[in-house]
């Protein structure tokens, strides 16, 4: 006997991706997931690609791994995919130390992310009044 089948939490029109414990902390991550949030798949990986940020090309990763689910897993139309959601996540925090002055310290936080990607599949206003005549 094993456990039963878990119940799948995104529409049927959806696709994720997760990327978990990134070296980037929440707050630079977020500028980056802001740039393609509501935007085309194939603008949003353009976007990435040109960006000069070190983490646009993780966040590139993840996105076409979203793509690549929605295509093989759900049988979603690649052209028609929006990236419906960037979401930003709080991970570990590594803490380190550094020596200061008179035999005292100070702390150094170093801050990980967690990052989800969901596209969605949008059908464009000509095939919905196609459908709707």
């Amino acid at each position: 006997m094993s456990k039963p089948k878990h119940p799948r939490t995104l529409a049927e029109t959806e696709a994720q991706a997760m990327t978990r414990n990134i070296r980037i902390s929440p707050r630079k991550l977020n500028l980056v997931a802001g740039l393609i949030r509501n935007k085309p798949a194939g603008q949003a990986i353009a976007t990435l690609t040109f960006s000069k940020r070190r983490i646009a090309q993780q966040v590139k990763k993840t996105l076409e791994s979203a793509i690549a689910n929605a295509e093989n897993n759900h049988q979603l139309d690649v052209d028609q995919l929006v990236v419906a959601r960037a979401e930003v996540g709080k991970s570990i925090v590594m803490r380190r130390f550094h020596a200061r002055g008179r035999g005292r310290s100070a702390r150094i936080e170093k801050f990980f992310s967690h990052l989800t990607i969901v596209v969605a599949e949008k059908k464009s206003e000509a095939e919905t009044e196609k459908k709707a005549a």
